[in-house]
């Protein structure tokens, strides 16, 4: 059909109206980025609000659910237990070798690990595909409310992280306030026996124990996850030993404490306290349970004098 003389001038008119409002409009595919560092100082671009998010760690995995970003998680490791939903997320592995093309396949927008030695062997591949990885790895109790808040911060839930680290700030003082003044009791924190790893220096355990009221006798340990002998225990006193009630499989059991440190201040006077694993190893935010749990059992030690 002939185009009139008309149409054939307004047709170019019409097609660059059309072009110009679309260069005023960002494309569909184009996703909203910022610069930001991790907590090793690692600058990595992230989307303004990342929608599919992979957890390594349950500390993460908790902290995500907490600040109302379940529906957000894309995959978790197998380790992640809670909040239960967590449990019924594509799992990618364990917490030391998650499955990188397991992560792939979910197409994440975020990948938040805990540690660095989770870094090693992921970053560079998902670097190559576009896809930041963010550590958060703190050290001691005020860095875990800083984590929190970070991956507030991080995922565009910056008002909920702010209610939730508030809360935990609280009772974090409350447990201040409630070993001020008293004895600070030597306190074993066992990991696990057999051989017999304890908390060092620089590990965020350490760090409650500190804050507790205790005074841990691995504390000047360089290492993050020291072995001791039985020899060294006995010979550091430790007024009051704290071990994991469980850990999935039982990996430490209360009377071979007793009998192979029966020469402690704590053995003696029967100050062996079993505490929840989950909410003294994981720097999440049920850390303030098991800094209230620790504190119970150190300030009951300190107004004792046994």
């Amino acid at each position: 059909m002939p185009v009139s003389w008309n149409n054939r001038h307004l047709l170019p008119l019409f097609l660059a109206a059309i072009v110009a409002a679309c260069a005023t409009q960002p494309a569909r595919h184009e996703i909203s980025r910022r610069t930001i560092t991790d907590g090793l100082g690692r600058s990595i671009a992230v989307a303004t609000e990342p929608r599919r998010i992979i957890s390594l760690a349950p500390s993460i995995t908790e902290t995500l659910y907490a600040l109302g970003l379940g529906d957000r998680v894309a995959g978790v490791t197998s380790y992640c237990d809670f909040p239960p939903e967590a449990r019924s997320k594509e799992k990618v592995g364990d917490t030391i070798h998650p499955d990188l093309e397991r992560i792939i396949g979910l197409k994440p927008d975020l990948v938040l690990v805990s540690t660095s030695s989770q870094l090693e062997g992921l970053a560079t591949r998902l670097d190559q595909l576009g896809i930041p990885v963010y550590v958060s790895n703190p050290r001691t109790v005020e860095e875990v409310v800083a984590s929190i808040r970070s991956i507030g911060d991080l995922t565009g839930s910056n008002p909920a992280a702010a209610k939730l680290t508030s809360e935990m700030e609280q009772r974090i003082s409350e447990v201040q306030q409630r070993a001020n003044g008293l004895a600070r009791p030597r306190v074993l924190y066992v990991l696990q026996v057999g051989p017999l790893i304890t908390a060092g220096r620089d590990t965020f355990i350490n760090d409650l124990i500190r804050v507790s009221g205790g005074d841990s006798i691995s504390s000047q340990e360089t290492s993050d996850y020291p072995q001791f002998s039985r020899e060294t225990v006995i010979a550091r006193a430790p007024e009051l030993i704290v071990a994991p009630a469980s850990h999935g499989t039982e990996i430490v059991n209360v009377d071979e404490l007793k009998r192979d440190f029966a020469m402690t201040p704590a053995a003696r006077h029967g100050r062996i306290v079993l505490v929840d694993p989950d909410l003294v190893d994981r720097p999440g935010p049920r850390i303030v349970d098991g800094l209230d749990a620790l504190s119970k059992a150190i300030t009951e030690k300190a107004g004792t004098g046994k």
